[in-house]
């Protein structure tokens, strides 16, 4: 007779797990004058990170790279670090 095992979970990687660094941001929260919420949604080269990291949706990501680039062009954010 086989002895019964409980099969066992299967383990998220790290990856696919959602990484939110930001709070939820409304996109009607989003301003190219909000500098510390733009360097958190950037990368240490002054990328903008993807959707699933930073939490949002397709909507607030593009009004978020709007504000990114008006705020290089107002020389608030560095365009390269």
């Amino acid at each position: 007779m086989k002895p019964r095992f409980k099969p066992k979970k299967k383990r998220r990687r790290s990856s696919e797990m959602p990484r939110f660094r930001t709070p939820r941001l409304k996109p009607e929260d989003i301003d190219w004058k909000d500098v510390p919420t733009l360097q958190r949604v950037t990368s240490a080269q002054g990328k903008l990170f993807s959707r699933k990291r930073t939490g949002l949706n397709a909507e607030g990501q593009r009004k978020m790279a709007l504000a990114l680039k008006r705020a290089r062009f107002m020389a608030l954010m560095p365009y390269i670090n």
